[in-house]
């Protein structure tokens, strides 16, 4: 008889091979597993930059302030976030990278491109991938060096259906908002309509 492996037995096995990497050992050693959401019913991926600290100590992905401002440009409640299973989060690092001299450290290199195509594999419905922040839009829009994140967001439409450019929405990034009030006037609206068509 042959055995089929269904789509949640692939993501597990997934999910467990991440757990076994070699690049992961310290994290696993101590008990902490990778920390994103994917599934099968998949219409919108989330690619951010990495868990921090409350999300990875709480084990949920977007668990902090960051996460709050990120579902109210959504315009998406918790439950929806969390549990309606059409959304991905996968961040371009599972794992917290510790703390740098002025915020997190970044995802480290290499680790997208060896699990996030796995993954995509799997979620053939994705119809709209949401790009928050700096390493996530130079992974997958292939951007030059010397692009600017503001006008790579302010240009959000050329890159659509496909991908969505945001800016981080880490209260950092307060003063950004002030200075480029054309965000919320113009991206947040479309990418409320968009999140909104495909859930």
């Amino acid at each position: 008889m042959v055995f089929m492996q269904t789509k949640q037995e692939a993501f597990d096995q997934i999910f467990e091979a991440i757990k076994a990497d070699g690049q992961n050992s310290a994290y696993t050693s101590q008990g902490i597993d990778p920390l994103y959401a994917a599934g099968p019913d998949a219409r919108i991926a989330i690619i951010g930059q990495a868990p921090g600290r409350i999300a990875q100590d709480t084990h949920m992905v977007w668990n902090d302030k960051s996460g709050d401002r990120l579902r109210s440009w959504l315009g998406v409640d918790r439950q929806t976030f969390y549990e309606s299973g059409k959304l991905a989060i996968i961040p371009m690092d599972f794992y917290f990278p510790g703390k740098g001299k002025s915020g997190d450290l970044p995802p480290r290199k290499g680790f997208a491109e060896k699990w996030h195509r796995q993954l995509f594999e799997l979620m053939p419905d994705i119809e709209l991938t949401v790009l928050v922040g700096n390493y996530a839009c130079r992974r997958y829009l292939g951007l030059k060096a010397s692009a600017r994140l503001t006008d790579v967001v302010r240009d959000f439409r050329s890159y659509l259906p496909q991908y969505l450019p945001l800016v981080h929405p880490s209260p950092r990034n307060q003063i950004w908002m002030k200075k480029n009030p054309w965000f919320e006037a113009e991206v947040v609206p479309e990418l409320q309509r968009r999140v909104s068509d495909l859930l």
